[in-house]
């Protein structure tokens, strides 16, 4: 029976069999490859949500305008290009002097920007290689279908211009066409304006969603420090309906747990006041009778169960009411140490280096206790020692005894579970030595482990997360 507040919750994420549980939270276990590329965070997988079906809605669009819209403008530019040398190939029939020609030119250089030149009895240079760019390709497919006469088209000799060639039977035709009038800018200021209303729109969700997520993470953090038995400070209710009705579900059962277990140690209280007013007066009376075997007998009955009581309460009671504070580990196992061997135990303890961790320090010293005493119990020397985690602090317990078969090491934790089939005292104790050793552990978010001691022993690994 368990009595902290932050157990119902370090239970919870505890198997019942005493295996490990997840340090410093639940662990999540995700299986295939796709679930390990996707985000792990609730805000990655939504903004993954509304990210996918907008890129999706870009590249159709995109996909759309570029063959329905651009190719179809593209074209036209392009035929409103060969029309027009089409048409000045034909005034050129129609034209014998060099004058008149130049006068034609000039007047389609007015109203086309299109600059005509004539080479007489000039063939066509070697076409450039084909450039499969939407602008050539259009191009040519209007020269083709307007002019029926043998050209070249090269777009790389000049910026701005693309020049045209058209082989006329006295010469070749020259004609420098301006970009403006086969390309429209429109293009790329659509993509520019789709992709940048997109950003913005995208910087907006992030940020909404960045405050819902937020309050989802205070009530994590709230649960994750109740568990633990620290102080939480969740009182006001924010986010989306689900959200604070889930923070509302968590206030409600918070109090109720805390009503719970000050009900519980009121009614410990009157128990132990009840039991113990009894014994003391058992005790008193034994004190008067005249010293013999059978009276000493019954005065080591009564500090037995008066033992037993104490224990038997403090398990049932636990260290609900400690507030938790940060403490110096290495002070506390020198504390330890020097009552071990204060009490005869051969311990040694290595100089952790300084680590603070927010823990119930009497609660931590009744686990570690326990453990001490358990060693005491069947081995000659006792190690105590302390080392890093990866999320917090193991403190390491080893003996030299005859330690645990592996079948054995979860049993033990159970109460009143003795390896000894025996109930005699003197050769153990009831059974709640490493059960509430466990229990103080798992009140702050951590656990113990039973393993197999470097020193041919056991070794206890108490985990303490940060």
């Amino acid at each position: 029976m368990r009595s902290n507040p932050s157990d119902v919750i370090a239970a919870a994420a505890a198997p019942e069999d005493g295996g490990e549980p997840a340090s410093g939270g639940l662990e999540i276990r995700q299986r295939g490859l796709l679930k390990r590329l996707l985000p792990q965070s609730m805000f990655g997988r939504s903004l993954l949500l509304i990210v996918t079906p907008l890129v999706l809605l870009q590249l159709i669009a995109t996909w759309i305008f570029y063959d329905r819209h651009w190719e179809a403008v593209s074209y036209r530019f392009s035929s409103d290009v060969a029309g027009d040398i089409a048409i000045v190939i034909d005034g050129l029939r129609r034209t014998a002097s060099t004058t008149a020609r130049q006068r034609l030119f000039e007047r389609t250089l007015r109203e086309t920007d299109l600059r005509f030149s004539f080479r007489a009895g000039a063939s066509l240079p070697p076409s450039p290689p084909f450039d499969d760019s939407i602008l050539e390709t259009k191009l040519r497919d209007a020269m083709i279908s307007h002019v029926h006469r043998p050209f070249r088209i090269d777009d790389r000799s000049r910026a701005h211009w693309v020049l045209v060639d058209v082989q006329l039977p006295q010469g070749v035709l020259h004609v420098d066409v301006p970009l403006s009038r086969l390309y429209t800018p429109t293009t790329y200021i659509f993509i520019l304006w789709m992709v940048g209303s997109s950003v913005v729109l995208l910087a907006v969700a992030a940020l909404f969603l960045r405050n819902q997520v937020k309050s989802l993470r205070r009530l994590a953090a709230a649960a994750e420090g109740f568990g633990k038995g620290r102080p939480v400070a969740f009182t006001k209710l924010e986010g989306a309906r689900e959200v604070r009705q889930a923070g509302a579900a968590f206030m409600q059962m918070r109090g109720r747990i805390e009503r719970q277990i000050r009900q519980r140690t009121e009614m410990l209280a009157g128990v132990s006041h009840d039991l113990r007013t009894p014994l003391t007066r058992m005790k008193l009376a034994l004190e008067l009778i005249p010293d013999d075997p059978t009276t000493a007998e019954l005065k080591s009955d009564v500090a037995d169960m008066e033992r037993l009581v104490n224990l038997y309460l403090d398990f049932a009671r636990g260290e609900g009411s400690e507030t938790p504070v940060e403490t110096d580990l290495g002070l506390l196992l020198e504390e330890l140490a020097a009552t071990a061997r204060r009490d005869g135990a051969a311990l040694a303890v290595a100089e952790p280096p300084e680590v603070i961790v927010q823990v119930r320090p009497n609660a931590l010293r009744r686990c570690l206790g326990n453990l001490i005493a358990n060693a005491r119990q069947y081995a000659g020397h006792i190690w105590l020692t302390s080392e890093a985690a990866a999320d917090g602090v193991d403190i390491l317990v080893d003996d030299d005894g005859p330690g645990i078969p592996p079948a054995e090491r979860e049993r033990v934790f159970r109460p009143f579970v003795r390896l000894d089939s025996s109930r005699n005292p003197s050769t153990g104790g009831v059974g709640l030595g490493l059960t509430i050793a466990r229990d103080v552990a798992r009140s702050h978010g951590g656990d113990v482990r039973l393993e197999a001691s470097p020193h041919g022993g056991l070794r206890a690994r108490v985990h303490l997360p940060r």
